[in-house]
């Protein structure tokens, strides 16, 4: 009997031990910048490899993600050096002093909302993932409080030279849903570091606002709104914004029809005052503003901002197989130089995704840009060339144990 207690709360654990094995291949002519004249055609492929580890009870949870990251022929047939080594994606253990109040230590993933401010960016190789300590109050609402300070390890100073984007951030995150509703409220503090006159200093800008759905099925209205403040690093004074909404209506029981606008604030070309460029920061910004990257995807900061209009088409018709199509029509949000119109260009995206089984997904996606005279301001290249990027993944999901 008293050995049947001691292993009750054994029994009661989880553990899984799941795979993950994603090579794509892209062909490119135009991703993210305009392709000049003659400009040739690239075609890589990239592949993920993960490995997933999981455990839970009713004390703890931790998860460990190994994972590799590499282009296909980037690595020697015969390797024998240490530089090709597997990283850690995620490592984090989770304790729980109450059922609705837990820790939450160590490198993780962030993804909160739809993913503007804070995403684990899964569409790259690579991903995103945080060190940070996160505390987390869940019952009635949920509300997280994130914490991460780095510094380069030398206890003769407290410098960061290393290569994340922050030397400091806190973050407060409160969502509560109701029947149709959900409210998201987020306020970040993101502390950079900069050097002025041989020293080392931290300049914060904070981000707040949040997001509202209202479901009144079977159509869906988003909002977002973000305000920014504080300051860059060069010290200007930032006044920026990012607002959305969009309308989602089922069209039919496997379509879905959206309607959007975004519009992420920019700086007027020759402004040399404060900085009204909208920061996305952590984002997966892929999502959002086209599959071709020209906007906030390691681009466009500190720019002239974006006006988004955009249409989705999601269908599932078919048991096996399910097709997106978005439209984007792009203009810049502040000034650009001399008489310059704000008309960027027109994006499509296609693709179709193939489920051949439980842990095979195969997907196809085509994109082109009809680029505007004043991308060619922004990017450079030739828009006359035609902007064109496709791709053909294969993701295969096993589960080894569970």
């Amino acid at each position: 009997m008293a050995g049947a207690l001691l292993l009750a709360p054994a029994l009661r654990a989880q553990f899984s031990l799941s795979g993950e094995f994603r090579p794509r291949t892209e062909l490119s002519r135009g991703y993210s910048t305009l392709a000049s004249d003659g400009q040739k055609a690239s075609v890589f492929t990239s592949q993920r490899t993960r490995l997933n580890a999981a455990f839970k009870n009713e004390f703890i949870q931790t998860s460990l993600v190994l994972q590799d990251v590499r282009l296909w022929g980037g690595q020697p047939q015969l390797v024998t050096n240490e530089d090709y080594a597997v990283s850690l994606h995620e490592g984090w253990a989770e304790i729980f002093f109450k059922p609705e109040f837990s820790l939450k230590a160590g490198r993780q993933e962030l993804v909160y909302d739809d993913s503007r401010i804070f995403g684990n960016v899964g569409w790259t190789q690579q991903g995103r993932s945080h060190d940070v300590a996160l505390f987390k109050y869940q019952k009635d609402f949920k509300l997280h409080f994130g914490l991460a300070h780095h510094e380069s390890g030398n206890r003769k100073n407290n410098l960061y030279n290393g290569p994340d984007a922050y030397k400091d951030l806190q973050f407060v995150w409160f969502n509560k849903t109701w029947t149709n509703e959900a409210l998201s409220l987020l306020f970040l503090n993101n502390g950079m570091p900069v050097w002025r006159n041989n020293e080392q200093e931290t300049r914060y800008s904070q981000t707040m606002g949040g997001r509202f759905t209202f479901n009144p099925k079977p159509v869906q209205v988003a909002t977002n709104f973000y305000y920014q403040t504080g300051k860059d690093g060069a010290n200007k004074s930032i006044n920026a914004y990012n607002f959305l909404c969009e309308v989602s209506a089922k069209m039919s029981p496997t379509a879905t029809a959206t309607l959007g606008f975004e519009t992420l604030s920019g700086t007027d070309v020759g402004e040399t005052g404060e900085n009204n460029s909208f920061n996305p920061f952590y984002g997966t910004n892929h999502k959002f503003n086209g599959f071709m990257d020209y906007f906030y995807v390691g681009n466009h900061l500190n720019s002239v901002g974006l006006n988004d209009l955009y249409f989705m088409w999601n269908c599932n018709r078919f048991k096996n197989i399910s097709w997106n199509l978005h439209l984007h029509y792009f203009g810049a949000a502040a000034k650009l130089s001399g008489d310059a119109g704000s008309y960027l260009g027109t994006e499509a995206d296609f693709d179709l995704t193939w489920t051949v089984n439980p842990f095979t997904k195969i997907t196809a996606g085509w994109s082109h840009l009809w680029a505007g005279e004043s991308m060619e301001i922004l990017k450079g290249g030739d828009r006359k060339t035609g902007q064109n990027w496709a791709y053909l993944m294969i993701a295969v999901t096993p589960a080894f144990l569970k």
